[in-house]
């Protein structure tokens, strides 16, 4: 038996964590396209890892509770690499806050259930959330702690209440940052940590779709005008999860760790701000 690592959403930056920590553990991949799964575990396979994929929509517990435990068959569940979702240009509001929202929600929680004391996990969710304006106290406590089930249910996320898909992004984006700081409270009690991983713009196959698509300028001009000044990479990000999850980040569980070159910075205090 070995130590298992949990890996949901088979893209660049879940693999590049993945590549950098998953070492010597049994990696599990789940992907809403088994095709992508297979593609990354023949990668990591081929490179001396040991990597299973299946087929995980995040948007059902069941499938989610599937793929935990396929997981446990092959061990202890040590560590939670989430970086599933999908992004404003691909879905409507409804399974962006079906995905994005409530399916990660239902994954650290489930997650938080069985993962092996000494346990680690980490989410990815995205500068996106920084960007919309603070919500109150009592609306961020009710994405951070309403109970699974009822999330959706909220007022707040009723679409009449949204905008639009960025809208929608954005509070997803802000409940996944909420929502690990309530379930690490949790995790902490059987001796675990999670935190979260907000990333700017990435260069990733979704990212170069993004950037010759319609709001192309968009991310061109956010990143010419960060203090950075170019677009990040997923092994940028992996540094940081690799400092999360292993014993340096020993006494980091709770939080949230912005990597965007500085435009959150540019957004409020520099060229990026919006002009009234």
């Amino acid at each position: 038996m070995k130590d298992v690592m949990i890996l949901t959403g088979a893209g660049q930056i879940g693999m590049a964590i993945a590549r950098r920590i998953g070492f010597g553990k049994k990696i599990v991949v789940g992907d809403k396209s088994l095709k992508n799964a297979e593609t990354i575990a023949k990668i990591m396979n081929e490179a001396g890892f040991d990597v299973t994929p299946m087929e995980m929509d995040l948007s059902s517990r069941e499938s989610i509770r599937n793929l935990i435990d396929e997981a446990l068959k092959y061990g202890e569940i040590s560590m939670l690499v989430n970086a599933a979702g999908v992004s404003p240009s691909q879905a409507p509001v409804e399974a962006i806050l079906k995905v994005d929202l409530y399916g990660t929600a239902v994954l650290l929680e489930e997650v938080g259930k069985v993962i092996k004391e000494g346990g680690v996990g980490v989410t990815i969710s995205s500068q996106s959330g920084h960007r919309m304006p603070a919500l109150t106290p009592e609306k961020d406590e009710l994405l951070a702690t309403t109970p699974t089930e009822e999330l959706l249910s909220l007022e707040m996320l009723q679409p009449e209440n949204i905008r639009d898909t960025l809208h929608a992004y954005q509070m997803a984006k802000r409940c996944n940052e909420k929502r690990v700081m309530a379930e690490a409270v949790k995790w902490g009690e059987r001796g675990t940590r999670l935190n979260d991983i907000a990333p700017g713009i990435i260069v990733t196959p979704l990212a170069i779709d993004e950037f010759n698509g319609p709001r192309g300028d968009f991310y061109k001009n956010m990143f010419a005008k960060c203090p950075a000044g170019r677009p990040g990479t997923a092994d940028e990000v992996a540094n940081v999860a690799e400092l999360l999850m292993g014993p340096a980040g020993a006494f980091i569980t709770g939080s949230t760790i912005l990597i965007d070159g500085g435009a959150t910075a540019s957004y409020y205090y520099g060229p990026l701000k919006p002009q009234e």
